[in-house]
């Protein structure tokens, strides 16, 4: 149950609202009309919460559970103890959340423009926006109808933002175009400069003007403190509805595509391209000019250079197909098992 100092609930719903908002069946016979109040875990639930199971290994946590309503697949209706209401759907936890988002919507916040935002006159602002105490908006800026920028977050010049985006506190947004329903979380830095030098080997450095923009599509999501470098000639791209964890490193001109997931800690290299619906785990490094292709699954701490087929699962460092990986894994272990017996066996000889 979520801590209601913090949090809006709405409610309570009908088993039928809540089936026609996930798309999930109700079990045969249920009440429709039965109310049910909030969202909340296996472990804590009530009678008038709903809560949702993925894996067959929860099913003693299951049995255990208080709650009035389950969402679960339907091949794991015999798990529900008896009494409890159950709502099938192939894809529990999506229903779930779209059940946790009915009962906790999100609102934007209300209009305002706090006196001390520093506002340039030539910036435009739409319609109902909400600018918190010490935001900064340069000259030429655009914000789009309900947009919320956070206290103290700064938006640089001719800073294009569209509709209905949040720009948490803290952010730094510039040589940038953000689309529709952006959320950016605090601390976000996004379009400085790439790391691009001319190297010498007499150690002065001379450094390559960054001379492109960042591009986030509609619906992205970036976590906190993640950092997006704005390209050197050509664009950083990112996709619509990717969704970036926090402590991420993009580099300029990577490009994104669609539905992505990058997880934290990931540090992605200059000019790399990944496909659509890619995810990367935590601690993934990508060398520059990779290319990855689109429904590849790259696990944790890998390190990723050259190319990466479409549809495929890679890990390690440096990273290779998975089923490569494991087998590599056990012959190691094997050779190290058989030279530890050999050199106990020849230790005893030697006694």
């Amino acid at each position: 149950m979520a801590d209601l100092r913090f949090f809006d609930r709405v409610g309570p719903f009908s088993l039928d609202e809540l089936s026609r908002v996930s798309g999930a069946q109700p079990s045969d016979g249920a009440d429709p009309q039965r109310r049910y109040s909030d969202v909340a875990t296996l472990e804590t639930a009530g009678p008038s919460d709903v809560v949702f199971l993925l894996e067959r290994k929860l099913k003693d946590v299951l049995a255990a559970s208080k709650a009035g309503l389950c969402i679960l697949k339907p091949d794991m209706a015999a798990l529900a103890p008896a009494g409890m209401v159950c709502l099938f759907h192939d894809d529990p936890k999506r229903a779930y959340a779209l059940v946790a988002q009915a009962f906790y919507p999100q609102q934007p916040p209300p209009p305002l423009i706090a006196p001390s935002a520093c506002i340039d006159p030539s910036a435009r602002l739409g319609a109902d926006v909400r600018i918190d105490p010490g935001a900064v908006i340069g000259p030429n800026v655009v914000i789009g109808d309900r947009v919320h920028v956070g206290a103290n977050a700064v938006i640089g010049r001719s800073v294009t933002i569209g509709d209905d985006s949040d720009i948490g506190p803290l952010a730094v947004l510039q040589f940038c175009v953000i689309g529709k329903k952006v959320i950016i979380h605090p601390g976000v830095a996004i379009g400085q400069d790439g790391f691009g030098y001319a190297i010498s080997m007499k150690g002065d450095h001379l450094k390559l003007p960054q001379l492109g923009l960042v591009l986030i599509s509609d619906h992205v999501e970036i976590g906190a403190n993640t950092t997006i470098d704005r390209g050197a000639s050509g664009d950083t791209i990112i996709g619509p509805h990717t969704k970036i964890d926090n402590l991420v490193q993009i580099a300029h001109n990577v490009r994104i595509g669609m539905g992505c997931g990058i997880t934290s800690q990931v540090g992605i290299s200059g000019s790399t391209t990944i496909g659509n619906i890619s995810l990367l785990y935590g601690q993934v490094g990508v060398a520059d000019h990779a290319r990855i292709g689109s429904g590849v699954v790259i696990n944790a701490r890998s390190g990723v250079q050259g190319h990466v087929p479409d549809g495929a699962t890679y890990m390690g460092y440096p990273a290779v197909p998975m089923k490569e990986y494991i087998g590599l894994q056990k012959f190691l272990i094997r050779s190290a098992r058989k030279a530890a017996a050999g050199k106990a066996g020849s230790d005893t000889t030697k006694d």
